[in-house]
């Protein structure tokens, strides 16, 4: 499956990109807000890949986000996790190059769509740190409407504890 939006591809993940991933790993702001743990190397972003690109248990479904003219140039990632009975959690991630110029915003917005109109998911939650004010702008612009802050909720790259903003998209918005 493929799905285009605006200056960007959501596709498939490939073997071809653990080079890729793993430098998209070694960057401080994906390291800190998207950990992968501490073996990173070649193999750890190989099994990655295969198990992100497995979706046969159908509680994820997760895309590279590449360049629509160059499909080989890895964008970011975006990802629906724990889908169940019509809920689902989705997360992103985008590499520095691509940082500023939407790429995050429109692949939250294009997974999103997909899944309301393909899986009949009603409803769409995104978490972020509060610090991670970039994540903020990207719930905002994709209309994830801000519900309230968890405290303390979950454990970044750092190991400390954050409070996370909880936005959420209905299929009804």
């Amino acid at each position: 499956m493929e799905l285009i939006a605006p200056g960007l591809l959501l596709r498939p993940w490939r073997d071809a990109d653990a080079p890729a991933v793993l430098d998209a790993w070694r960057d401080p702001a994906i390291a800190q807000w998207n950990p992968q743990g501490d073996q990173l190397d070649l193999d750890a972003a190989l099994r990655w890949l295969r198990w992100r690109a497995d979706w046969s248990g159908g509680g994820h479904v997760s895309l590279a986000a590449a360049d629509p003219v160059d499909p080989e140039i890895l964008l970011g990632s975006v990802s629906l996790h724990r889908i169940h009975a019509g809920d689902a959690s989705i997360g992103y991630w985008t590499v520095a190059a691509a940082r500023g110029r939407g790429v995050a915003t429109a692949a939250v917005v294009r997974l999103s769509g997909w899944a309301f109109a393909d899986l009949g998911l009603e409803r769409i939650e995104l978490c972020h740190a509060v610090a991670n004010v970039a994540s903020c702008r990207v719930a905002e612009r994709a209309g994830f409407l801000a519900e309230g802050t968890l405290r303390q909720s979950h454990r970044y790259g750092d190991g400390r504890r954050y409070d996370e903003h909880l936005h959420a998209r209905l299929s009804t918005d």
